[in-house]
């Protein structure tokens, strides 16, 4: 077998693909300034931006109240929840700090990104808590969080460069457990020293947080129960899933939450009660899973009919070609419309406010019924947007890194 010298294609060999970036200069000439009008429109555009930057950035260092979000940001952040208790939700964190960072450090790709920006986040809460009344613990404690992303990150990364990593179903154990595991400790176990703490109490950042995370763990696997079972051929199971798909699409997520909240403890037994929170839980649940139900349906429909037959001819059980061949294929194709799904519930998880919820939104609104803060809504809407922004930003990003990596688009 003869050797082809690098630089010197010959028969056989294999030709890399051809460059096909571009200088900078050349970048903004083709794309900003192509002819004389494409540069005027430039021109007017960036001077309209950079005025508008000027005058926000002049507005934010000179006129603006800031005090309104320092001074209430352990509401922002915990709402109601006990000042006496709140380390159980700095432990809460580092433990997803620790999850986060190995994983990121383990992994790289999609997981780095998520990792970073939960670091900056906290120690930015950390550098806003320091002129609050929350105190030095809190900020100690998410100081301390943020360098355990970045220590925990780069452990990581040491163990995947000595071929030391951890087994990928110890880490996904973690995953799973981390939920009731915060669940646990935030709520308590009514003794010493982890009393009580009742579902009112939870708000801000905390609830909007454990709203968007349970409804999309939960969601996704019963979507999926859901369209497998719309495309069985048992008759009764078939015509359960799509009704019920039909029938929660076919209504807004306001009436969801209503029924959810209103209606559902008339059908419970009278010794059992389900709190508000997890109500309004339900009701996203259930409200998402019918969507990803449709989403995963459409990547189900797209694998095709011949790998079926194929799976068939060699001896595998419906069971079999559902798990090894058609759900890996339908759920790899469905990664965007899904995480779309899933960035519109983190959004939509302000609307619980109708029902008496308090979540980061609804705080805000609380906080400008405050005498003291009257005429700071531009501060705490901006402050709530830029939080809902990063939370977005970081979900999308992340996908779009898990999608390259597993090659979604191409063939």
């Amino acid at each position: 077998m003869s050797v082809q010298r690098p630089g010197a294609p010959g028969r056989g060999s294999v030709l890399a693909p051809p460059d096909m970036s571009i200088s900078r200069r050349a970048w903004l000439r083709r794309n900003l300034f192509r002819s004389w009008r494409d540069a005027l429109v430039t021109i007017v555009l960036g001077a309209v931006l950079l005025w508008l930057a000027v005058q926000l950035l002049t507005w934010a260092l000179t006129t603006a109240r800031w005090g309104v979000i320092t001074d209430n940001l352990r509401l922002f952040l915990i709402g109601l929840y006990p000042t006496e208790e709140a380390w159980r939700v700095w432990l809460s964190l580092a433990m997803l700090s620790v999850l986060t960072g190995i994983t990121a450090g383990l992994r790289g790709g999609y997981a780095r990104n998520p990792a970073m920006w939960l670091a900056a986040g906290q120690a930015t809460v950390a550098l806003l808590a320091i002129p609050s009344p929350m105190g030095p613990v809190a900020v100690v404690a998410m100081a301390a969080n943020a360098v355990i992303v970045l220590l925990t990150y780069f452990v990581g990364r040491y163990l995947a460069a000595h071929d030391r990593a951890i087994p990928t179903r110890l880490i996904n154990a973690g995953w799973a457990l981390s939920l009731p595991i915060t669940f646990a400790l935030l709520l308590g176990v009514g003794i010493d020293p982890l009393p009580s703490v009742d579902f009112d109490r939870w708000g801000g950042l905390l609830l909007t947080f454990l709203l968007a995370s349970v409804s999309i763990v939960l969601s996704f696997p019963v979507g999926v129960l859901l369209a497998v079972g719309r495309r069985s051929k048992l008759p009764v199971v078939r015509i359960l899933c799509t009704s019920f798909i039909e029938v929660v699409r076919g209504v807004p997520l306001v009436s969801i939450i209503f029924l959810a909240d209103l209606i559902l403890p008339l059908f419970l037994p009278g010794d059992v009660r389900l709190d508000r929170v997890l109500r309004a839980m339900g009701g996203l649940t259930l409200f998402t899973a019918a969507y990803v139900a449709e989403n995963v349906r459409g990547g189900l429909q797209a694998v095709p009919r011949g790998q079926v037959e194929a799976a068939q001819a060699i001896g595998l059980g419906p069971f079999q070609i559902n798990r090894f061949i058609v759900l890996p294929q339908a759920l790899r194709a469905v990664i965007p419309a899904n995480v779309g799904l899933f960035i519109s519930l983190l959004k939509d998880t302000t609307l619980v406010v109708i029902v008496g919820l308090l979540e980061l939104l609804g705080i805000g609104k609380a906080v400008l019924a405050q005498p003291a803060w009257l005429g700071t809504q531009f501060e705490v809407y901006g402050f709530v947007a830029m939080v809902f922004f990063v939370l977005s930003y970081t979900m999308s990003h992340a996908s779009y890194r898990l999608e390259a990596t597993l090659g979604v688009g191409r063939r």
